[in-house]
């Protein structure tokens, strides 16, 4: 019985090392791939809109949402206090460092990481892929690259369109309901804030956009068991993902804030 034991924890051990150096290993030809010739500048351009653009309704709603449920809960923790004037305050910094980029990694790696995962599993079992690469076309140039690109260029561009809204969620519930000055919480919105705040806010969201990317290709590239394996790729990936943006923002957040 304990040698049964010790298989099984063995063979689990080697399955994780090998799914690890698996992920390294297309990661590292994907970071390679990036300067190879020649580029696909279409599929660049269709993946940015299709990551990018189609995206900003996602993110605002949940942006919004969020931020004024936030500025709810501030209200009225700080009424306990009397000391509503902070609500204002902690509401700029948690937007800035912690719930764009977060809001933003968790609900693109729903949305944009899944479809990455579905579109290369249905594509590799298939075998499209393998037709790529009977046609001589590097599967990791073709495929990884663009989605790579477009993913560490949106993402952060998404995170600002973030940040801009829940400012304007926090606005409504602070000045709206709660009867704040517009002046005063427009002011003590960025009293706490500087602008490394933002650079960290930026930073998590290309980490988040490396993570989202590679993640989802991934996913979708080591799709197997027909159907049923492609229906599975996108929860993986969006779990993976997920847990890799939390675990990551912790690890960013004592970094930077060093």
């Amino acid at each position: 019985m304990v040698l049964t034991l010790f298989d099984k924890t063995g063979a689990r051990v080697l399955g994780a090392l090998e799914t690890t150096g698996d992920f390294a290993v297309l990661a590292g030809r994907t970071f390679a791939a990036i300067f190879k010739r020649p580029f696909d500048g279409k599929s660049l351009m269709s993946q940015l809109h299709s990551l990018g653009v189609n995206s900003i309704p996602v993110v605002v709603l949940t942006s919004i949402a969020v931020s004024m449920v936030f500025a709810v809960q501030l209200a009225f923790g700080f009424r306990q206090f009397q000391a509503e004037g902070l609500a204002s305050q902690v509401e700029g910094l948690a937007i800035v460092r912690e719930l764009g980029p977060v809001i933003t990694g968790l609900m693109l790696s729903g949305r944009i990481g899944s479809a990455m995962a579905a579109e290369l599993g249905t594509m590799q079992v298939t075998e499209q892929i393998d037709a790529l690469e009977c046609l001589a076309t590097d599967p990791i140039h073709y495929l990884f690259v663009p989605r790579f690109l477009a993913a560490i260029v949106m993402v952060p561009l998404l995170t600002v369109v973030s940040i801009y809204v829940s400012f304007w969620g926090g606005y409504m519930i602070l000045v709206g309901v709660e009867g704040q000055s517009a002046y005063v919480y427009s002011s003590e919105f960025y009293k706490l804030l500087a602008f490394r705040d933002l650079r960290i806010a930026l930073i998590k969201a290309l980490v988040f956009g490396m993570i989202i990317a590679l993640v989802g290709c991934w996913k979708g590239y080591r799709t197997h068991g027909g159907a049923e394996g492609v229906g599975n790729a996108p929860t993986s990936s969006v779990v993976t993902s997920s847990l890799w943006i939390l675990v990551s923002d912790f690890f960013l957040t004592k970094l930077l804030l060093v």
